[in-house]
């Protein structure tokens, strides 16, 4: 071969693997260009344009909360926002969060974002800060020990700190805790906006501002409001309905008066699961656990147990304030449905727990 034509031939190749280089280069940056650009440009495009809807027909594009949990990193995080749909593709979020040294500055927090955001947008606005709250909603029926859980998990608190605070620290603004040898069930279960790393104290002490304003009107004029407070609490615990809670309340005193005791399944497995069901594998109470040796276990032990059980709502307390008057001396929860089925005897209960459990 002539020298002047493998000179050509090799001036070519390099042409071509330049050209080669220069496209990929260029489709690799589109890429990446595509990949910081918002969810929303792929959402339907047969929906009119801004331009092309009146006033009424603007619909806001979906906003929505979304949390950093103190401690979680730039790559959790990109995987929660690739999950719930706010970015494009998680590899370009967490390229583009390296390049301008963002990826270790990401701020704990509650913000609001939406697919209409780009990935610089929401990487900016998530290593700038939000306003520092966490929403948190604690469900009727939980214990103490679920509630210190959750927010624990949520970085409001220092897990445990909640679980040690004891009545007394707060009975100078409310006198009614005077006595009382626990906040089990004093923390009002609803949803609330927490500031990240507060004070155990700060948090009880709005959630039993919250418990004196909702739930304390429901039983404060009771003979023993506390004690009203520990019925209700086993009531959210074993039935769900209002008008069972009814029932079960009327039954519970009916078994007090008569000296014979409670047999509540719903303390028993306080007993067994350490105070929380959150977790709890052996929340079920089985006739071995009838003869734990607990204060909780109402079956071994005559009268109420020292304290609630759980955090009970507004139905449960009003159930208690309200019980129903009738004949029945026995309830069980039907296994498959969970229907609550009442006896007026032993022998009729027996024969229930036959059929349905």
């Amino acid at each position: 071969m002539y020298p002047q034509a493998e000179q050509g031939g090799k001036v070519g190749l390099r042409f071509l693997f330049s050209l080669g280089a220069c496209l990929i280069l260029l489709l690799t940056a589109a890429y990446f260009f595509y990949g910081l650009q918002p969810v929303s440009a792929d959402l339907s495009r047969e929906e009119p344009s801004a331009a092309e809807r009146g006033p009424e027909d603007i619909r806001e594009e979906a906003v929505a909360q979304f949390t950093i949990v103190k401690g979680e990193g730039f790559r959790e995080i990109g995987g929660a926002l690739s999950r719930r749909n706010f970015i494009r593709s998680l590899s370009i979020f967490k390229a583009y969060a390296l390049l301008v040294g963002r990826a270790q500055k990401f701020q704990p927090g509650v913000y609001e974002l939406s697919p209409a955001m780009s990935v610089p947008e929401i990487v900016r606005l998530l290593t700038t800060g939000a306003n520092g709250d966490v929403l948190v909603t604690i469900p009727e029926g939980s214990s103490l020990k679920d509630i210190d859980a959750m927010l624990s998990e949520k970085g409001v608190i220092r897990s445990g700190t909640l679980i040690a605070l004891r009545p007394g620290a707060f009975a100078l603004e409310f006198p009614e805790l005077a006595g009382t040898p626990s906040l089990e069930g004093l923390l009002f279960p609803d949803t609330y906006y927490f500031t990240l790393d507060v004070s155990a104290e700060s948090v009880a002490r709005r959630m039993i501002e919250n418990f004196m304003r909702k739930g304390m009107r429901l039983i404060e004029g009771e003979d023993d409001w506390y004690r009203t407070l520990i019925l209700a609490s086993l009531l959210e615990r074993e039935v769900a309905t209002f008008a069972d809670r009814q029932l079960v309340a009327g039954v519970l005193l009916k078994r007090i008066k008569l000296g014979m005791p409670l047999q509540v399944d719903a303390t028993v497995s306080y007993a067994k699961c350490g105070g929380g069901y959150r977790g709890c594998e052996e929340i079920v109470a089985t006739r071995g656990d009838l003869t734990l040796d607990s204060p909780y276990n109402t079956y071994a032990r005559r009268g109420f147990p020292p304290t609630p059980i759980a955090s009970p709502g507004a139905h449960s307390l009003r159930a208690a304030a309200e019980p129903a008057a009738s004949s029945y001396l026995y309830y069980l929860s039907a296994r498959d449905t969970k229907e609550t089925i009442f006896s007026r005897t032993l022998e009729e209960h027996n024969m229930n727990r036959a059929k349905y459990l």
